[in-house]
Order: structure tokens, then sequence, then C-alpha cells
């Protein structure tokens, strides 16, 4: 198993991010694996997936470049950068790091992912402009147009981690992160199941990145002393089918309130709803208001937070409309 050495100095600068390219380098993967994780998967790969194999099949080199830098055992270090840890990062910027890679650099990364000699075809200069231009192309066709949303639920997964963080500590916020990850005491992280000796993260700066696709690996950056965990989004946030809203509850209470309501299937602070729904902090407090006062959800401290989540006569109306 691949395990890291982390000490308490650590963990104290560790953070979480967003990453608009380990997002879109989440994608490709899908996209490579053309499955669908779950319901609400499905109608957007049916709507993606054709135009992205069509690009491909018009660029073999690429195609193979992809196939062996993302489809394997191991991402090939050039495509899967660790992100910076500022709050806000320009996509074009995260590209760069892509891009700017040296052409030796790069075969040697994908020989890795590759486990020994690379094909012929992928023994050239323009790897990493290929990479990157692939990259820009997921992102400006698949990524971009719904980032809003997808930034909304990688938003609320940090909100809900962090409230995991409060109440259990680094353990149990670490131990479900990805699978194959799991705390092992005496300042052990495992991050994945692979065989690979451990490294000592002493004065690093250690990064969660989380992305609504369902992939996850991990990265690092000696040079600037940068450590990455990518990982997905808890099901119940990426998958828009688990909280779709009834036609006939959102008549009944109106869209925005609905939505709170049925979001409410387990305990959520109003940062959390806020994040999920794109609705203002006001109108989140005075839609939780009036379903409180209706009898319709309860609330409980947790920590500095307070949770929101569904009374049972909350539940009987969510699942009545569903059956409607």
């Amino acid at each position: 198993m691949g395990w890291w050495q982390i000490n308490t100095d650590t963990l104290a600068r560790s953070r979480f991010v967003v990453s608009p390219l380990s997002e879109t380098i989440a994608t490709v993967q899908t996209l490579e694996r053309g499955t669908a994780a779950h319901p609400g998967e499905r109608g957007w790969l049916d709507t993606c997936l054709p135009a992205y194999r069509a690009r491909l099949a018009a660029d073999p080199v690429t195609a193979l470049l992809v196939r062996i830098g993302l489809g394997g055992r191991w991402n090939a270090d050039f495509l899967s950068p660790t992100p910076d840890d500022t709050r806000d990062p320009a996509f074009d910027k995260e590209l760069s790091r892509v891009s700017d890679t040296p052409p030796g650099a790069a075969r040697a990364d994908l020989e890795v992912s590759h486990g020994g000699p690379l094909p012929d075809l992928l023994r050239r200069p323009d790897l990493p402009d290929r990479a990157a231009e692939l990259l820009a192309w997921v992102w400006s066709e698949t990524v971009r147009p719904e980032w809003p949303r997808r930034r909304r639920i990688i938003e609320a997964d940090v909100v809900a981690r962090t409230r995991q963080l409060s109440q259990g500590g680094w353990a149990a916020a670490l131990d479900d992160l990805r699978p194959g990850m799991r705390w092992l005491g005496d300042s052990r992280l495992q991050v994945n199941a692979h065989d690979y000796p451990p490294r000592e993260l002493a004065d690093a700066r250690l990064l969660f990145v989380p992305v609504t696709r369902r992939q996850g690996w991990v990265s690092w950056d000696t040079d600037r002393g940068r450590y990455a965990v990518v990982y997905p989004c808890t099901g119940a946030l990426a998958d828009p089918e688990r909280t779709r809203v009834p036609d006939s509850l959102g008549n009944l209470l109106g869209p925005a309130r609905a939505s709170v309501l049925v979001l409410l299937d387990t305990p959520k602070s109003t940062t959390h709803l806020t994040a999920l729904t794109g609705l203002a902090l006001g109108s989140v407090g005075r839609h939780l208001k009036v379903l409180f006062d209706a009898g319709l959800i309860r609330r409980r401290r947790a920590g500095r937070s307070v949770l929101y989540f569904r009374t049972e006569a909350g539940d009987v109306l969510v699942g009545a409309q569903d059956l409607s």
C-alpha cells in the first residue's frame, strides 16, 4: 500500500482547494471510461461522449496519449499537475503547467504510466501541446458551460468535510475521502492500495481537491513542496438525480423552497445549502424559517454550525410528491 508520513505542521498547513484543471482531468477520465457512475451522469455522457470520441477518432496521436497517460493504473505526472493553493485559480494558468512541460519529461512520465517504452506514434516533441489542446477543448465544451453548478457542488462538499473534521478530527475526515484512503495512526496516511515507497511530507503543503466526477488520484510537486489528494465529491451531492425536485412539490412550495426541503434528507447547514442551491444566504434562511414553522424540518447545533434536517412530516411530504 502507498502511505505518506504526515506531521502535525503539515496537517496545520493543509487546506481544501478548487481546481478547474483537476475537474477537467477527471472529466476526461470519465469520458475515457464511457460508463456512468450514477443516473445523473448518464444524460451528461449521452450528450458529451459522441463529440469527444469524434475528436479523438480524428487525432489518433492524442487518443493514444490520453489512453496511456490517463487511462491506466497511474496518471502521467505532467497530465495531472499538483494544483496551487490559490483560492480561485484560473484555468488557463493551471493549463500552462501542462503545455510548458519539456517534451522529454512528458515522454518519461508517459513511460512510467505505460510501464515501458512508448509506441512509435508517441515518440514526438509536441505531446505537451497536444495534451493541453485536448484539456482546453474538454474544458470549453463540457466543463465551463456548467462550471457554476459544479463549483457549488464542490464548495458544498468542502463545507461537509470541514464539519466532519470539526466533529471527528482528521481521522474521520480522511477515512472515507476516497477508496483506499484511511488514517493508519502513527502520523501515517494511506493514500491508496498500490505498492510504492512511503513519502515523508515534513515541511510540505497538503492539498485536498474535490471533483464532481467519480475519479481520484494523488500527485506531488517536490520542488514546490506540494502534495495533493484529488477525491470525488460525495455521491449525494454529485448526482443531480438524488436532489431532483418533483414538479408537484415545486408548485406547492415554490421551486426554491422545495429544493431546500428535498436537500434536507441529511442534515445540512445554511452555508451548505447556499452552496448547493446557488441561493443567497438570506433567501435560504427565509425558506428554512417557513419550513421550520410548518413543522417540516428541525434543527440542532453541531459545534459552531446549526444543522437542519427533515421531520417525519417533511419526509412524508417529499415521499408523497415522488409517488404522484
